[in-house]
C-alpha cells in the first residue's frame, strides 16, 4: 500500500522560507511516487490563486509556481475554508484543482490508515 503524505502549508510570503520547505517537501514527495496532499492555510492560501505563486521569490529555491504545479499534477491542493473566507477566496478564484474545504476534511485525511502530516 502507498503511504499517504499531507503536508500543512502555515505560512506565505510572511514566511518565505517555511513557506517554501513545505512546497518543496510537497513536491519532492509527489515525485518520489508518494500520494501527496498539500493543504495551504493562514497566508499560504493566496498561492491558491492565479499567478501568486510566481510572485514568490526567495533565493536558492526552486520556484513556487514549479512546486506548485507539480503537486497539482500528481497529488491534491486543498485551501482551508476559514483562511479562504477570511481572505475573500472562493471557489471560482482558485486556480484548476484546487478545493476548499474544513478542518473535518483535513482530520479525516490526516487519520487515516498510512498517512504522515507535517506542518510547516
Amino acid at each position: 500500500m502507498a503511504r499517504t503524505l499531507v503536508v500543512k502549508a502555515t505560512a506565505g510570503s510572511d514566511a518565505p522560507e517555511r513557506c517554501a520547505q513545505a512546497f518543496t517537501v510537497a513536491a519532492t514527495a509527489v515525485a518520489a511516487g508518494a500520494d501527496v496532499s498539500l493543504w495551504l492555510t493562514g497566508e499560504s492560501s493566496w498561492f491558491a490563486l492565479p499567478g501568486r505563486a510566481a510572485e514568490f521569490d526567495l533565493p536558492h529555491s526552486a520556484p513556487l509556481a514549479d512546486l506548485l504545479d507539480a503537486v497539482l499534477a500528481a497529488g491534491r491542493v486543498t485551501v482551508c475554508t476559514q483562511c479562504a473566507a477570511r481572505r475573500e477566496i472562493t471557489a471560482a478564484d482558485v486556480l484548476p484543482g484546487v478545493r476548499i474545504a474544513g478542518a473535518a476534511a483535513f482530520v479525516e485525511e490526516t487519520l487515516a490508515d498510512g498517512v504522515q502530516a507535517l506542518v510547516y
